[in-house]
């Protein structure tokens, strides 16, 4: 009998983070309650008729929800992403990399750190400029829609256990496989002297080692990257497979989350052929999250399309027409076929306004969220909550490394 009401108790307690949560589920969670609901009620048969206990069917309801939670709970996978605070955040990058953590943020336990150390990779810094970046860039996520409430936010350089893994990682992998990073290759023939010489920075070297860090240090179920990063996403799980081989089953070895095919890949306004990026040396083929009103149709005013005057979706042979057809799906939610339609008969001057029109509302909206959050004291607040979640995680998983490597541990007991 004992056991029964610890289980009740236990259970009725979970109750109110389903009621409170339930509207998140589709109908096949509800199947899924009405099945579990019977098995309950014939467990209810079965403990009267035993009379083991008489189990009201109020409670009946409470067990069939707990297990409900328990299961629930058990499916929500963590996903872990990192935004380094190298400037100003483009379009293309809310829509490659914003916009699917706020749609994952209601199904997934979403933590997203700002990485402010992989910022400092190859040594040229300026700190004023790091500052500034790292806070203006956790601005700008939390007025494009993420929520702290739903997700985890914190500074990768607040939790000292990140550089301890990243040794500890460093010590299992060789440098064969560090240095044919295909990300490694390019990055360090662009550190060539003029005489011929090369002064490649180290953190180049071992960026992957860091990365693998931030991943595997808080047990991350799914890790959304671009394709130029999947090859450090196998490299972190083939180091997650052999250090848990080696000690005991430590990591949760991640899987890559690949951009969808159908998601919105925002290319550049005046060479489609490529993405928008905040680097490109043409400041006039993106678009940046914070441009003024004035830049932002001067810039589409003047994007590349083609001669055919023909507005329809074709990536292949309309690159520059398909680019501005995609900016306007991304931003009002319209399918191909619906933005087609409204153009039909109509000149690329029309579309180009239209981009800008649907481009300034959205910015308007993001820079006056923008500038309340910098005016108040959100940014140390969710910083601060962030930190009380994650560095607990961060010490229990160094420890019970640390613990199976064989490190002395002074305060074991």
């Amino acid at each position: 009998m004992k056991l029964y009401i610890l289980i009740y108790s236990t259970i009725y307690k979970k109750c109110c983070y389903l009621l409170v949560n339930i509207m998140n589920y589709s109908s096949s969670f509800i199947l899924e309650f009405c099945l579990l609901f019977l098995i309950t009620y014939i467990f209810q048969i079965i403990a009267i008729e035993s009379k083991t206990i008489v189990i009201e069917p109020i409670d009946t309801i409470a067990i069939s929800i707990g297990i409900i939670v328990i299961i629930i709970n058990d499916m929500k996978k963590r996903l872990i992403t990192g935004i380094t605070p190298t400037g100003n955040i483009t379009l293309g990058n809310y829509a490659g990399a914003i916009k699917p953590m706020v749609e994952a943020q209601d199904d997934n336990e979403v933590v997203i750190f700002s990485a402010d150390l992989h910022g400092i990779t190859t040594g040229n810094v300026n700190g004023e400029n790091l500052e500034k970046n790292t806070i203006n860039t956790i601005a700008l996520y939390l007025a494009s829609g993420i929520d702290p409430s739903k997700s985890t936010i914190f500074l990768q350089s607040e939790i000292k256990e990140h550089t301890e893994l990243s040794y500890l990682i460093t010590c299992h992998l060789t440098y064969g496989e560090l240095s044919r990073m295909t990300q490694y290759k390019d990055k360090s023939s662009k550190f060539k002297m003029s005489n011929g010489t090369e002064k490649v920075p180290a953190g180049l070297l071992f960026y992957p080692s860091l990365m693998a860090a931030d991943i595997l240090l808080y047990d991350a179920d799914i890790v959304p990257v671009g394709k130029d990063q999947k090859q450090h996403i196998e490299l972190t799980r083939d180091v997650a497979n052999r250090i848990n081989k080696k000690y005991g089953n430590i990591f949760t070895v991640p899987s890559p989350m690949i951009s969808k095919s159908n998601s919105s890949k925002i290319m550049s306004l005046t060479d489609p052929t490529k993405k928008m990026s905040k680097s490109d040396s043409d400041i006039q083929g993106t678009i940046f999250l914070l441009d003024n009103e004035r830049d932002v149709r001067k810039k589409i005013k003047s994007a590349i399309t083609d001669s055919e005057n023909s507005i329809h979706y074709d990536p292949e042979n309309k690159p520059g027409v398909s680019n501005l057809i995609e900016i306007i799906k991304l931003l009002s939610g319209k399918s191909y076929e619906q933005i087609e339609k409204e153009f039909v008969g109509k000149h690329y001057g029309h579309l180009k306004d239209e981009v800008a029109n649907e481009v300034v509302l959205f910015l308007n909206n993001i820079q006056q969220k923008h500038k309340e959050i910098l005016e108040s004291n959100l940014i140390d607040k969710v910083l601060d909550d962030g930190y009380k979640k994650v560095k607990p995680l961060a010490q229990d998983k160094i420890l019970e490394l640390k613990n199976s490597i064989g490190f002395y541990n002074r305060n074991k007991g």
